[in-house]
């Protein structure tokens, strides 16, 4: 399995193996990774795959993108990063030998638990083995490597939690100041671990994104520096998101002649392009239904074929943060696919991205062409999402997070008869006590290691919105 970079000139200039694209994030020429091919599941595969272990499941999944690691190394990371002891935090009594539990709150209407992970956010699904193949390769390979990152709230607590303490890694993570809830906020300024390192930038999760991409995109500073990536411009993360999509088809059907549709909170596009990866691959998805919330670029893409990144200024702070985004970045490898995989195509329309003009598909081929990918969208308010964790709560006994609202709110809309709607858990509701409490009136349960984690002291250092001040920081952490 060879990989190329969405913008490539030529299939030869960017193709790589897997554990060269671990290591690297973006591309050279800024692109993003893709295999040259996507696999094709067979329907005995399906069937030999159903009843699997999760750690199974992943490891049937990801022999199939990933061949430069030995089957039985493979193997055994992922029996060890995929076990009840991780994944261990459930709700409600339920069963805490199973990862990734299908709960049905009635017939055709599921959630599946994505959050039960150590951030108690679904981002530690493919975080995890993140840290694990790290350590894994850079062993192999005798190299360090030094993780930059942005998040807009839960990417990067999954990311310190499973790289603290991993030999060979340090972590350099950027957050949006006082755009987070606290509890997130004191999940990463926390951690005392030596190798992670916590930078508040003065602006949007998309400031401190574009800062990630002009450090990678310095290729002498990349190099000199041995920078790599986990947010989810990693392929590995996307990667180890479809697994789950594989996951919740088998605990949502009884046959592989079935179909069912996913419902994603999204944000910066990963989740839900890992959906279109599984749906690509022949896992019989009907639909994908993308919801986001006031900062609704994507939603607007998908209704109109105008795709217009916002400028900070216009990107809202909302009750559902980790969604705050309006430049998202897997974006760009589901238009890769949409326009052909012509990486010219991709390169032209990506240059007005970064002009700040955006581009519309509106009057081409490429948005008749939409309806082929099963994509369908919406968007819901602060006020929607207050009413959905009330419904839920109402109706089903059960507490949601906002993101997993915004979810649960569009989904609602887009239901087809016969045709179970999953919808993917985002996060705790722990996480965001305030917009818990505004809508219930109570406070969520919270794990009781978590209790008081705000009173920890926090290590965080604030910085200007300023590409160099963090190239400094970097540097001078690598030197002391």
């Amino acid at each position: 399995m060879r990989y190329l970079s969405t913008r490539a000139a030529s299939p030869d200039a960017s193709a790589k193996s897997f554990c060269d694209i671990l290591l690297g994030g973006l591309a050279p020429d800024g692109g993003l990774y893709l295999p040259e091919s996507y696999p094709q599941i067979t329907r005995a595969e399906l069937d030999a795959w159903r009843g699997l272990s999760y750690a199974d499941l992943a490891f049937a999944v990801l022999s199939k993108f990933i061949d430069d690691i030995p089957p039985a190394d493979l193997k055994a990371i992922t029996a060890r990063t995929y076990t009840a002891e991780t994944y261990g935090y459930c709700r409600d009594g339920a069963d805490a030998r199973e990862i990734t539990p299908l709960r049905w709150l009635e017939p055709g209407l599921a959630l599946l638990e994505l959050s039960n992970g150590p951030t108690l956010a679904f981002k530690d699904m493919a975080m995890q083995l993140l840290g694990a193949l790290f350590e894994y390769v850079l062993d192999q390979r005798g190299e360090e490597i030094n993780i930059l990152g942005a998040t807009s709230g839960d990417t990067g607590s999954a990311a310190e939690y499973a790289m603290r303490g991993k030999h060979g890694v340090r972590v350099f993570m950027l957050s949006p100041a006082g755009r987070m809830s606290d509890f997130q906020r004191a999940q990463m300024y926390s951690l005392a671990d030596s190798n992670i390192f916590n930078l508040a930038v003065r602006g949007t999760f998309d400031d401190a994104q574009d800062i990630v991409k002009a450090v990678s995109g310095d290729a002498a500073f990349k190099a000199g520096h041995r920078i790599g990536a986990v947010n989810s411009i990693n392929w590995a993360r996307v990667v180890a998101q479809i697994v789950y999509y594989f996951k919740g088809y088998f605990a949502a059907t009884q046959s592989n002649d079935e179909q069912v549709a996913f419902a994603v909170p999204s944000g910066n596009f990963g989740n839900i392009c890992a959906g279109h990866i599984a749906r690509m691959m022949g896992l019989p998805i009907a639909r994908l239904v993308l919801a986001t919330n006031e900062n609704d670029v994507l939603d607007e893409f998908f209704r109109s074929g105008s795709y217009r990144p916002r400028a900070a200024a216009e990107t809202h702070a909302t009750s559902s943060p980790s969604m705050d985004i309006s430049k998202a970045s897997n974006f760009e490898r589901f238009v890769f696919d949409l326009v052909g995989r012509d990486p010219a195509k991709v390169r032209g329309l990506w240059a007005e991205v970064d002009a700040g003009r955006g581009f519309d598909l509106a009057q081409t081929p490429y948005f008749d062409r939409l309806a082929e990918f099963g994509f369908v969208s919406g968007s819901s308010t602060h006020a929607d999402r207050l009413a959905t964790i009330r419904t839920t709560y109402e109706k089903y006994g059960v507490i949601v997070d906002p993101h997993t609202a915004d979810g649960l709110k569009v989904a609602a809309g887009l239901r087809s008869a016969g045709v179970p709607m999953i919808v993917l858990e985002t996060a705790q509701p722990a996480k965001f006590e305030a917009t818990i409490q505004e809508a219930l009136g109570r406070l969520p349960q919270r794990p009781q290691a978590l209790l008081g984690i705000e009173q920890l002291p926090q290590r965080v250092e604030t910085l200007a919105v300023d590409v160099q001040a963090v190239k400094d920081f970097i540097a001078a952490r690598l030197a002391a």
